[in-house]
This record gives C-alpha cells, sequence and structure tokens, in this order.
C-alpha cells in the first residue's frame, strides 16, 4: 500500500518527530509509515488524515501517486 505521507509532511515542513508529537507517536511509527513498512491502525490512520485535511484514501491508496 502506498501512502503520500512524507509528501504532505514535507509540504509543511514538519520534521518526522514533529509530526510523530502531534499524532502521540514515535517518530519511527512515522518514518515506518512513510516508507511502507508499517499500515497504521485505523484510529491513527484517520488521524492522519484529520492532521492533513484528507481522506484516507487520498493519503493512503493502491496506486502510486501522480
Amino acid at each position: 500500500m502506498q501512502n503520500d505521507v512524507r509528501k504532505l509532511r514535507e509540504d509543511r515542513a514538519l520534521s518526522q518527530g514533529d509530526l510523530a508529537r502531534h499524532l502521540g507517536v514515535s517518530r519511527q511509527t512515522v518514518n515506518a509509515i512513510e516508507t511502507g513498512k508499517y499500515l497504521p491502525s485505523l484510529p491513527l490512520a484517520l488521524a492522519i488524515g484529520r492532521f492533513f485535511s484528507r481522506t484516507v484514501e487520498e493519503v493512503f491508496h493502491d496506486e502510486p501517486s501522480s
């Protein structure tokens, strides 16, 4: 599963640590999500979507982002 978390985070000039603090997770968790090594739980995926004002489907998707 692909995601746009890194792009969305970088567009806001946030570090992985900044995003992790806002979401209440570790920086390592944010890194693992961005690299596709970890799929977040539904509550965490919803929190990520809300943070970036996107739906879960806009952030996490099966097709490569364009």
